[in-house]
């Protein structure tokens, strides 16, 4: 699974793609091994949108994991990235997918670093809740800022015939 974004696909929430040339993605798409998916726009958000972080609430019964997409203009967007996660995952566990290339930082698509709720560009520990919910159905999942780890990953994956 890839996030669509990542093929240059405008459905970012600035409405802009943010293509990642590299030579994974270049082998996996002429394959046809790839599925792009945005999950901000599978949760049915539009494009463009306000942009949106992730902010702790405390409730992990929140289905969020304690934490809450906010957007700019402080509107609560949380049960469309829910949506979006459970998505992805459905349609990853689907096509059999066992790796995902994610859009790094993203409060979906984020890998082990988010931008941290403030809207000031600071970073934190965490994963986005696309990133999360993969993750917790054992899909591996790499950022985009990490394909050469995601390149070995697929590698070992595929019994180094990929």
């Amino acid at each position: 699974m890839i996030s669509a974004c990542l093929l240059g696909r405008p459905v970012r929430f600035d409405g802009r793609g943010a293509a990642r040339p590299h030579p994974l993605i270049d082998r996996l798409q002429a394959a046809g091994r790839l599925i792009p998916l945005c999950p901000e726009i599978a949760g049915g958000l539009p494009t463009p949108r306000p942009p949106a972080e992730l902010v702790p609430t405390g409730h992990v019964t929140d289905g969020a994991g304690g934490r809450a997409v906010i957007d700019a203009t402080g509107a609560d967007v949380t049960a469309a990235f829910a949506t979006g996660a459970a998505l992805a995952v459905e349609t990853a566990r689907r096509a059999g997918a066992r790796l995902a290339l994610l859009k790094a930082r993203s409060p979906s698509c984020g890998a082990g670093l988010v931008y941290d709720g403030s809207f000031s560009g600071r970073l934190i520990a965490g994963d986005g809740l696309t990133a999360a919910a993969l993750s917790a159905a054992g899909i591996i999942v790499c950022a985009d800022d990490d394909l050469d780890r995601a390149t070995g990953l697929l590698a070992e994956i595929d019994g180094d015939s990929a």
